[in-house]
């Protein structure tokens, strides 16, 4: 796991730091992504039940404005509401790239902050309870959005 924090890192660069100057922004981001799914699959840690403080978000940047300038082409796109229905061709979704990545990352940032304040344990935990509950349907939707952008 000693690659979680350094993923988390470059996927939070994008929130975090506004005008970056990146060349192939979007298949970096996709590579970032998939290492952070990745990593979920072996995610190994005892329970720590300490009485932590909760993260504040309040103390980030404004983490969407960011990502407006570092992805200014992201915006909305739809999504099959339900994709078991198969006939019901009219149940669609409008949902919003730029809301999906705040949220990944605000989730990641949450799990670094835990490992860092809290305990490795307490941050994996988190990390283990967030993202198939979470993060896990953002990182897939948003994934699907790069692609068929790409198409």
């Amino acid at each position: 796991m000693k690659e979680l924090i350094p993923t988390i890192n470059e996927i939070a660069k994008f929130g975090l730091q506004p005008d970056l100057a990146t060349t192939d922004i979007n298949r970096l981001l996709e590579r970032d992504l998939i290492n952070i799914y990745s990593l979920y699959f072996h995610i190994d840690y005892e329970f720590d039940d300490t009485d932590f403080p909760d993260f504040d978000k309040s103390q980030l940047p404004d983490i969407k404005q960011n990502l407006k300038s570092n992805f200014p082409d992201f915006g909305l796109y739809k999504i099959a509401a339900d994709i078991d229905d198969i006939d019901n061709l009219n149940d669609n979704a409008i949902v919003d790239a730029i809301d999906d990545l705040t949220d990944i990352i605000l989730d990641l940032l949450e799990i670094r902050w835990r490992i860092e304040n809290n305990s490795l344990n307490d941050g994996l935990w988190y990390f283990e309870l967030i993202f198939p509950s979470h993060t896990q349907q953002h990182i897939l939707n948003l994934l699907n959005y790069l692609k068929q952008r790409n198409d």
